[in-house]
């Protein structure tokens, strides 16, 4: 019952604020409320060399040391999600960066304050989900599995 249409795939990273303050349970429930599916997660300390690739955006801006030490301060969990439209959709649940002015009902909005330790990373676009996801995960740490309730969150249109 491999429903071939939803395959795309993003990258969250549950960040240390998030694990010393009790939330992955919380954070990871909203994404399997919406209907998502949980294809890999990994708990792992970050390392500099790891980090200054996956934030090679802002690697030269006097900012990024603060970042990098935030980030490398306690585990963070890695998640592969999996579902149509993916991306957008995580995006959306899991609000603005500057989590002050995220919307009430996001991850950030309810449980973050800081542009910095805002609880959550998500991937912006598809093509950076895709190199996101690799960087994270490797072969064989991704499973493939029948979603039973897809026909409930999916209509057949959208299953494919």
């Amino acid at each position: 019952m491999q429903f071939e249409g939803i395959k795309e795939k993003t990258l969250v990273i549950v960040k240390p604020d998030a694990i010393q303050r009790g939330l992955l349970g919380q954070i990871t429930s909203r994404f399997e409320q919406k209907g998502l599916k949980l294809i890999g997660t990994r708990m792992l300390r970050l390392e500099s060399v790891i980090l200054r690739e996956h934030y090679a955006h802002i690697a030269d801006k006097p900012f990024y040391p603060g970042v990098e030490e935030f980030m490398m301060s306690a585990p963070a969990v890695v998640q592969c999600w999996e579902g149509l439209d993916v991306v957008n959709t995580v995006r959306k649940i899991t609000g603005i960066t500057k989590a002050r002015e995220a919307e009430a009902g996001s991850i950030r909005g309810d449980f973050a304050m800081s542009v910095a330790c805002n609880v959550i990373h998500a991937s912006d676009s598809v093509e950076t989900a895709k190199s996101e996801v690799a960087r994270f995960f490797k072969d064989g740490d991704l499973y493939e599995y029948d979603k039973t309730d897809y026909m409930h969150v999916y209509i057949e249109e959208e299953r494919g």
